[in-house]
């Protein structure tokens, strides 16, 4: 069984900054694989970025430039930098956790934080 919390999300106005965090209890953090995927209402649960084990990213394609993914093993965190933030960008957004290569469809990842919202201003 795998905890995972996530916190740091908000309000902001467009053009602002948000870190999200995730910290994850229960097994071996850097064992694993994690993912960021958010929920816009009306939506789909999307890719955001994700982290192998290895460090290895991955980025939605229209997320590129402006959000980072990052992950500190010691602290069993995986981050979500998010900068230039767009009034599209507001949804609630999770962290997940798998096992194996890093993924982009959210189907084989095994646990899932309660989500954190974000919501951008214009």
């Amino acid at each position: 069984q795998v905890q995972l919390v996530e916190s740091g999300g908000g309000l902001v106005q467009a053009g602002g900054s948000l870190r999200l965090s995730c910290t994850a209890s229960g097994r071996t953090f850097s064992s694993v694989t994690m993912g960021w995927f958010r929920q816009a209402p009306g939506k789909e649960r999307e890719f955001v970025a994700g982290i192998s084990r290895s460090g290895i990213t991955n980025y939605a394609d229209s997320l590129k430039g402006r959000f980072t993914v990052s992950r500190d093993n010691d602290k069993n965190t995986v981050y979500l930098q998010m900068n230039s933030l767009e009034p599209e960008d507001t949804a609630v957004y999770y962290c997940a956790v798998k096992g194996g290569i890093l993924r982009t469809d959210p189907t084989p990842y095994d646990y899932w934080g309660q989500g954190t919202q974000v919501t951008v201003s214009s």
